[in-house]
């Protein structure tokens, strides 16, 4: 088995759990740096917040958020993999432009027509996420027959979509969207389920890092939830996730390395047997 951290670098004022916190170019990159230092495989830069009720952003300030910082990351380190989150063409072509070479979108290619075809042009790896309404909507169309069913079908269709646009089906990634129009319940039960999304043959990206279904659980702030964020990620990973998107990449990295060493065997697998402790 095998996994990789997404580590986020949100370059906004109102986020849900950082927001303003590396709003300035300088502090996001070294953000970004010192996640990569902490075992991040790829950084999501962010210029739009995607909370609940978020105020929606226009393409040219998007851009003067994350620019300066994909380059500047790009400059200082060039083998950092980078993506862009953003849903606009637009932004996502000049994220290409400054060094990124994914592209996360949480309308899966529905938020603007042009999407796809830049990304197949681009030949960038991309991530389709289940929605339903936008950021702002969202959580009033809470309602499924059954969620992991429901967001199975989204993600196929999606990525069949995807395909027919040209973009390489290796390219293509899947995101179950949680707490995008879900409840507690709907969370909790695509967790326990995720597995039945490897189905759908590709890779599954997990974003619950911080999020507020977990503090409902926890009964922690948005910025002590480290410890639950940890627990889901582990959980996803014995259930078939790839990519763990998240803010606190020391605490994860090490939690899924004991993981992965405990199911692929250490240091390497088949299992070896030491009389370390």
């Amino acid at each position: 088995m095998g996994y990789r951290i997404m580590g986020v670098v949100n370059v906004t004022p109102d986020s849900f759990s950082d927001g303003g916190a590396f709003s300035d170019a300088d502090s996001a990159v070294a953000h970004g740096l010192r996640l990569a230092f902490e075992g991040a495989d790829l950084l999501d830069i962010g210029g739009e917040s995607t909370r609940p009720g978020a105020a929606a952003v226009d393409a040219d300030e998007e851009c003067a958020r994350v620019l300066p910082v994909i380059a500047g990351i790009h400059a200082a380190d060039p083998a950092i993999r980078i993506s862009v989150d953003t849903s606009k063409a637009a932004v996502a072509a000049a994220a290409l432009d400054a060094g990124a070479s994914y592209v996360n979108d949480v309308t899966a290619l529905r938020g603007d027509a042009d999407m796809a075809a830049l990304v197949a042009e681009r030949g960038a790896d991309v991530c389709l996420m289940h929605m339903r309404g936008t950021p702002r909507t969202m959580q009033a169309e809470a309602v499924y027959d059954d969620v992991v069913e429901d967001v199975k079908a989204f993600l196929h269709e999606r990525i069949e979509v995807a395909v027919a646009a040209g973009i390489a089906l290796e390219r293509i990634e899947v995101d179950p969207g949680i707490g995008f129009a879900k409840t507690i319940d709907h969370n909790l039960a695509l967790l326990d389920d995720l597995h039945a999304l490897t189905a759908l043959g590709r890779p599954i990206v997990l974003g619950t890092s911080r999020k507020s279904f977990l503090g409902r659980i926890t009964g922690r702030d948005v910025t002590e939830r480290v410890h639950a964020t940890v627990a889901t990620c582990v959980m996803s990973f014995e259930r078939g996730a790839t990519v763990c998107r998240v803010h606190d990449v020391a605490a994860v990295s090490d939690a899924l390395k004991v993981a992965n060493a405990t199911v692929a065997g250490w240091p390497t697998s088949p299992r070896t047997t030491t009389t370390t402790t």
